[in-house]
């Protein structure tokens, strides 16, 4: 295997394993009150499982424009940070339990997800569009996290 398919695999597994680990829902997630319009429990998993593909097939789309234009550390770093923003959500929302904490943290993942957006269409067109799911879904996603902490709030003591 080569070290694009290699990293967007990994990449991918990493975020979708690792997010589903730190994502404890338990009594306190199902006493907030929610929107009626929140999907499924069921339904975040199978999203963000296309979602993280989809964003993983755009790296191995991209890598062979970017590494002939020397940039391939470039696009190595947007996936290392969009990672870190991906996996800071989780914890501050379900572990910390400040829905209001992870609400501050969304316009950085959102950031890092229309930076990818953006500068993927330099090395592939149809990766550039393949990033517009991850972007609709953390858009969608903040949405419900305002919801949900307009809802419940104040959160902390």
């Amino acid at each position: 295997m080569t070290f694009p398919i290699i990293f967007a695999v990994a990449w991918a597994l990493i975020l979708a394993v690792g997010g589903g680990l730190l994502t404890t829902i338990g009594t306190w997630y199902y006493e907030l009150k929610k929107p009626t319009w929140q999907p499924p429990d069921w339904l975040f998993g199978p999203a963000w499982t296309v979602i993280l593909g989809l964003a993983a097939y755009a790296f191995w789309l991209s890598w062979d424009a970017a590494a002939a234009r020397g940039e391939a550390n470039f696009l190595i770093a947007l996936y290392v940070i969009n990672g870190l923003f991906h996996f800071a959500w989780s914890p501050l929302f379900f572990t910390a339990k400040r829905p209001d904490w992870a609400l501050a943290e969304v316009p950085f993942l959102w950031g890092s997800v229309l930076a990818l957006t953006i500068f993927l269409r330099e090395y592939s067109v149809l990766a550039s569009w393949l990033i517009v799911p991850y972007l609709v879904w953390v858009s969608f996603a903040a949405c419900l996290n305002w919801k949900i902490v307009q809802l419940n709030k104040p959160f902390g003591r």
